[in-house]
């Protein structure tokens, strides 16, 4: 069940397809967290338990969770020049429209 979950987020083939306002972000909202939720029911008690020990384990090890302070600059950089792209594109014509 895990491996279907994990291929269908995945996978750029969809329920519904994402160019379709709302509807085509909303199936991947309650698919993969109903599937995620499914799986770990699923999951034999015993194999939940050992992860979430080893799993405990590996964070005191490193002394909590990791961090990647370039990945989160880089992931706001790229959304500070996507908004100003955005701006750039549209407020003209919106200014011209009114």
């Amino acid at each position: 069940m895990g491996l279907l979950v994990v291929t269908y987020a995945l996978s750029p083939i969809d329920l519904i397809p994402d160019f379709v306002p709302v509807l085509g972000y909303l199936d991947d909202l309650i698919i993969v967290p109903i599937g995620v939720y499914i799986t770990v029911r699923l999951m034999p008690e015993v194999i939940l338990t050992d992860c979430r020990r080893e799993a405990e384990a590996w964070f005191a090890a490193r002394r909590g969770k990791p961090k990647s302070y370039v990945g989160a600059a880089v992931i706001v950089t790229l959304w500070i020049v996507l908004a100003w792209l955005a701006w750039e594109l549209f407020a003209e014509p919106i200014r011209a429209a009114l």
